[in-house]
């Protein structure tokens, strides 16, 4: 029973930490992504919004001690290394703290940073000109955007008037990127000409889509964020579930009994590895070992 018991302790910990290192490598490349990504409108939001760059960099810190705690688990569960173990046991703490404090950063910021949204694509398509390379890596963001959502101006085209260099006299040309025809391509930008055919220079009447991008961004960054959220609140939820039974050693009598959990009795399995291991005696020596008292567990794995 013991035997089967401490191989159950093993393996598990040792899967148990390799997902968690796993998880930690997909929440650090998720935060790195949001800070250096420069053909998505991640680009425009994370040079004005504060809250989106906290949040990518409490994201690189929990991913990054997320794998660091995975790494620990996996290398101490194998050798049986106490210590490392015991900075498992801290490591994982502190990223549920991070963990609860990032998802609670973004619900509170949530309104914020539709604010800062409405700001940023206002300012990004009042301040628009293709021939000032000020500001190109931003409006190549906002191009692709506007290519790849199949749509015009934040709210509605309508936004395009507010254009410091469509209102100094070239309102005979209008965004590439929020043309409708077919013939336009993904690597358009800057402004078309409107052509001799159309004789108006109201944006009512540009050969345009008339949906805005303000719903599409919007989605998008929700089902990305939804995302990243669920798979921090799986770890939350895995972790809030072992921390408190990890952490826990039992001391039990052979006159006492008790009903052990699947996770109890792997973690008592491992404390009775562990300490067998310590006071293990060498036969041949016929040494009495006085390492300090060892703790008795009387572990009920079930099957084993």
């Amino acid at each position: 029973m013991g035997s089967g018991c401490l191989k159950v302790t093993k393996y598990f910990l040792f899967l148990f930490n390799l997902l968690f290192f796993i998880l930690g490598a997909v929440i650090l490349g998720f935060g790195i992504w949001i800070l250096v990504d420069k053909n998505s409108f991640i680009s425009v939001l994370q040079t004005s919004s504060s809250s989106l760059k906290i949040g990518a960099y409490i994201l690189i810190g929990v991913g990054a001690v997320t794998m660091l705690m995975g790494f620990l688990g996996c290398i101490g569960a194998v050798n049986e290394i106490r210590c490392l173990l015991g900075l498992y046991f801290t490591c994982l703490l502190l990223i549920l703290i991070a963990q609860i404090a990032a998802g609670v950063l973004i619900y509170l910021q949530r309104d914020r940073l539709r604010e800062e949204l409405d700001m940023i694509a206002g300012n990004l398509i009042q301040n628009y000109n293709p021939y000032d390379d000020k500001n190109r890596t931003l409006e190549n963001a906002w191009d692709y955007v506007q290519l790849q959502l199949s749509c015009c101006g934040w709210a509605a085209p309508e936004n395009w008037k507010n254009n410091t260099f469509l209102q100094d006299g070239n309102q005979t040309s209008y965004p590439c990127s929020c043309g409708n025809d077919s013939t336009n391509s993904l690597s358009e930008t800057g402004f078309c000409s409107l052509g001799t055919v159309s004789n108006t220079t109201t944006v009512e009447d540009w050969p345009v889509r008339k949906q805005g991008c303000k719903e599409g961004v919007q989605n998008w960054l929700q089902e990305n964020l939804g995302i990243i959220l669920g798979v921090c609140a799986g770890v939350a939820v895995i972790e809030v579930r072992f921390l408190p039974q990890q952490t826990h050693t039992h001391t039990h009598t052979h006159t006492h009994t008790h009903t052990h959990s699947f996770i109890e009795c792997i973690l008592d399995g491992w404390i009775l590895y562990l300490e067998a291991r310590d006071t293990r005696c060498v036969s041949s020596t016929h040494q009495h070992c006085s390492s300090g008292p060892i703790i008795t567990v009387l572990c009920s794995c079930g099957g084993f």
